[in-house]
């Protein structure tokens, strides 16, 4: 069909199509795999190789996907490396967060210290603590990645003291206890487990290692 309209002493003419006549854009193709799916098989393989370790056949083929795929989205092995971070802090380290919601400085550092055996010794992922086994051996190229390990790292340290420092204020902690002091033991006593789950330690031994922490503990 076609349409004039005046335009001062000229026509123009514009040519107008059906709707239904025009060609339907083209959809992206879906995603024939499952996000989370991935990032957990991604987040043994960082795990148990460590990041430099973990080569990109490694991950695709853990991940059971090509590496198109891998590259649209997740971006390039840095960028996965860091979602797989943050899937950890959600699911296995989650635990962190739940227990710095215990009513008594007693009580958090408890379940941290229950919790970090759980997770170190789980059956269904690679022993010891992802924020330490990833960054073994990496070199001067993944200066960033090691940074970055730091930084979460301390994170989960500056959350367990801030949390000691109310139970201070509350009158949770004795005289003399120290919140920033406790939060570096306590941390201390985390990464020492993970350290020994790697090396094989059971459960039974860890769980009395942390017993033992506990019982050193200021009243």
């Amino acid at each position: 069909m076609q349409k004039y309209l005046p335009h001062g002493t000229e026509m123009i003419r514009i040519k107008t199509m059906k709707t239904a006549q025009r060609p339907a854009k083209a959809r992206g193709r879906p995603r024939s795999f499952d996000l989370d799916k991935a990032l957990d098989a991604a987040m043994t393989v960082f795990w148990r190789e460590g990041y430099e370790g973990a080569s990109l056949s490694d991950l695709t083929e853990a991940m059971g996907i090509s590496r198109p795929s891998l590259y649209a989205a997740f971006g390039d092995k840095e960028s996965l490396f860091h979602k797989v971070l943050d899937h950890y802090a959600d699911g296995p380290a989650s635990f962190v967060l739940e227990a710095v919601r215990q009513p008594t400085a007693q009580g958090v550092i408890e379940a941290l210290f229950s919790g970090t055996v759980d997770q170190a010794t789980n059956p269904a992922n690679p022993h010891g603590c992802l924020l330490l086994q990833a960054g073994l051996a990496c070199g001067d190229g993944a200066a960033a990645i090691q940074r970055e390990l730091v930084r979460r790292r301390d994170s989960g340290e500056h959350l367990i003291r801030e949390r000691l420092e109310q139970a201070k204020t509350d009158g949770d902690l004795g005289g003399d206890t120290h919140p920033a002091d406790l939060a570096r033991y306590v941390i201390t006593v985390m990464r020492g487990i993970g350290v020994q789950a790697a090396n094989g330690a059971s459960r039974d031994q860890l769980q009395r290692v942390a017993k033992t922490a506990l019982r050193s503990l200021p009243n």
